[in-house]
């Protein structure tokens, strides 16, 4: 089933073109990484998709009303500010929102089921304001979990995780993804991109540069081209291995 749909998106900002003629398509059970160069238009393509800038052509996405589009996708942005003193669990029970009143058992076993994927149980309890930045990080991840969206949109979500949590994060993403979910993600880890992701897109170059499996995008002329690296990426007994070596010169 296809949960997005994006046709020909071209985006100007400051009367700049960031990208154009952007296609492809996420279907369930994809967990797809979105990757490129900073200033690529990654985040911008995104927010794009979920309507949140003008842009030209077609999202499936962008085109639903907003209480159903809450309902169908929850966004993820790389702003992680807490602003407000309440509990781990208060701020992960935002999620449910979109779902309205009258499913308080829904609502609790979401929450506890976020909170539980995000190794966050022992913090329930704990001003999200006094969280370390990483801990604040996975919080505003399980927000978006508790939302029980069948896509899930986001931008660089592991950026400044330390190696332990990057893993389990990118391991609950796969698992969403295996039961039913799709998901696009921002990431500037390719090493973890190639173990975790079931496809990939490279935006590069003011458009979509490569879309396919990470085997097939993560080639030398690729790189080369999108990133100026060399790099190593071979398949081992415990899962591919990708690691950048150097930069071109």
């Amino acid at each position: 089933m296809s949960l997005l749909l994006i046709r020909d998106l071209s985006v100007e900002l400051a009367e700049r073109p960031v990208f154009s003629g952007v296609s492809f398509e996420l279907r369930e059970g994809e967990l797809v990484g979105l990757i490129g160069p900073n200033g690529a238009g990654k985040t911008t393509l995104m927010r794009a998709a979920m309507g949140l800038l003008p842009f030209s052509g077609e999202s499936s996405l962008a085109e639903l009303s907003p209480q159903y589009r809450a309902r169908h996708a929850a966004w993820l942005p790389q702003q992680r500010e807490i602003a407000w003193p309440v509990s781990v669990e208060d701020l992960v029970a935002l999620g449910r929102l979109p779902h309205g009143t009258g499913g308080a058992e829904a609502d609790r076993l979401a929450v506890d089921s976020a909170l539980d994927r995000l190794q966050l149980d022992p913090l329930r309890h704990r001003d999200a304001t006094q969280l370390s930045g990483g801990e604040q990080a996975r919080a505003l991840i399980a927000r978006a979990l508790a939302q029980e969206s069948r896509l899930l949109l986001a931008d660089e979500p592991i950026a400044g995780l330390d190696p332990a949590h990057q893993i389990a994060v990118m391991e609950v993403f796969a698992d969403l993804a295996k039961e039913g979910h799709g998901l696009l993600v921002s990431l500037h880890d390719l090493g973890l991109a190639a173990r975790h992701c079931t496809r990939l897109i490279l935006v590069a170059e003011g458009g979509i540069l490569a879309d396919g499996p990470p085997a097939k995008v993560l080639v030398p002329e690729l790189l080369a081209r999108a990133f100026q690296i060399t790099a190593i990426h071979e398949d081992t007994p415990d899962g591919p291995v990708f690691q950048p070596l150097r930069v071109l010169k």
